[in-house]
């Protein structure tokens, strides 16, 4: 358990099913549960090498899915916001070339107020918090990927005024959160995990954001699976802890330039 069985070079799936096959057909009968992503290229390896393991949909990836979806539509905001603020840059720049124009036609103020420079710079919208639109934009990524219990009192304050002035993120990060709370049930299992699911698709629906559509299309077309997760709960991540040490151990390297000594390596320490 937590061990090496096999590495294989690629994610093709011929290449897959090729080194998997040289296990024999008994042992890889005896495998009764695979964890997977939601590549179709795993499916198919799992489907030729396993083809009497349940196949398990890591609820991680379900969730990253559903949080890229997220970053997209706070990117979409955030590029409208970009957009707003070059508007009001252009219009600041003609206000400066008007007020040139009449000071040439008449050199007196008639009001007695003192004269506006000419170079006056640019300043930009200031929310409450004393951040521009972009700046809480580019700053609410990673809070938003995580529970409102885990927010700092600066997080919680930044994405209260954006949820504001953005409904459409609060609905998309509302939908997160949901996928997230369905998964972390312990008292879940098949039948209210997908009564969980449809009440979240009539959400999506009702959201009718063509983003989580999509989204929501691509969970409910691999269902089964993703429900499988409720039967023992199986995650990849004791995998992704594995590969995380991996990676570690090739950075302590600072690199390999031999890649079959750095292999026998990893077999000799993880295998």
């Amino acid at each position: 358990k937590g061990s090496i069985a096999a590495y294989v070079k690629g994610t093709k799936s011929d290449d897959i099913v090729k080194n998997i096959m040289r296990i024999s057909e008994e042992v890889r009968s005896s495998v009764l549960e695979v964890t997977m992503d939601l590549s179709e290229s795993m499916r198919a390896s799992i489907e030729a090498c396993f083809p009497k393991a349940r196949r398990v949909i890591d609820r991680f990836h379900v969730q990253q899915e559903v949080c890229a979806g997220l970053n997209e539509i706070r990117m979409q905001a955030k590029r409208e916001e970009r957009k707003q603020e070059l508007r009001a840059r252009k219009r600041h720049k003609t206000k400066l070339k008007q007020r040139l124009i009449r000071r040439k036609k008449d050199r007196t103020d008639p009001s007695g107020r003192k004269p506006k420079r000419l170079n006056e710079a640019f300043t930009p919208e200031k929310l409450s918090n004393g951040e521009t639109p972009v700046e809480t934009l580019t700053r609410c990524r990673y809070s938003l990927n995580s529970s409102a219990n885990f927010w700092t009192e600066s997080q919680a304050e930044r994405n209260a005024i954006l949820f504001e002035r953005h409904p459409e993120l609060k609905t998309a990060y509302s939908l997160t959160h949901s996928i997230r709370m369905i998964f972390s049930n312990r008292n879940a299992d098949v039948i209210s995990g997908m009564q969980s699911l449809k009440e979240w698709y009539t959400k999506v629906k009702d959201f009718d954001n063509e983003v989580f559509n999509v989204i929501a299309e691509t969970i409910k077309s691999r269902e089964c699976e993703i429900l499988n997760y409720f039967v023992n709960r199986a995650t990849n991540a004791g995998a992704e802890s594995l590969n995380s040490k991996i990676k570690q151990f090739r950075a302590k390297l600072r690199g390999v330039s031999d890649v079959k000594f750095f292999l026998f390596r990893l077999t000799k320490l993880f295998a």
